[in-house]
């Protein structure tokens, strides 16, 4: 049986001083942070189980790659609509990059990923906007077509987008304008 305890071995082996120090003090919005880069997080990742309640239980902890290897870890036939958007309203605006794995690693693999990315997009909350773009992004850079009511709508969305105070929401929209 796989414990939690495992990862957290795992993941202090791997740690990088330099890279958790710079990430506390950016004020990523983490109790804890080992600093382990994305590709050995991905190395130990691919050595564990996809598996639903092991992921559930490393999203309920406040540590950084605990919570990214959740988004690697969780089964994609098995996160929902409404699962996403628990874990979505859980993330705090300092939780940007966060949100990107979660986009990247689930949101945009789901089956209806394009629905929920337009549902997100038109959330007045700002992580669930911020969600919904990376998603469309993702989707975007994949080869997804839009047809020309759901291309304007979203054009829509993130020319409001570009002019909020949120900076990662504002890069989100950007990002997304330059894959259209």
């Amino acid at each position: 049986m796989i414990s939690i305890e495992d990862i957290h071995r795992d993941l202090r082996s791997a740690m990088n001083g330099v890279a958790a120090t710079a990430i506390r003090s950016s004020g990523m919005g983490y109790h804890v942070t080992y600093g382990v880069e994305l590709p050995r997080l991905r190395q130990i990742a691919a050595g564990y189980p996809r598996d639903r309640k092991l992921a559930l239980q490393l999203w309920q902890t406040e540590v950084r790659e605990m919570r990214i290897m959740a988004t690697m870890l969780y089964p994609h036939e098995e996160f929902d609509t409404d699962m996403a958007d628990v874990w979505i309203s859980s993330l705090t605006t300092s939780q940007a990059e966060l949100a990107g794995h979660l986009a990247m690693n689930l949101l945009a693999n789901i089956s209806g990923a394009a629905e929920l990315a337009f549902h997100l997009i038109a959330d007045d909350r700002t992580m669930h906007q911020l969600c919904g773009f990376m998603t469309i992004t993702r989707l975007l850079m994949a080869g997804a077509q839009l047809q020309a009511d759901a291309e304007a709508e979203l054009r829509d969305q993130a020319e409001a987008a570009l002019h909020g105070t949120y900076l990662p929401l504002r890069q989100a929209a950007n990002n997304t304008l330059l894959r259209l």
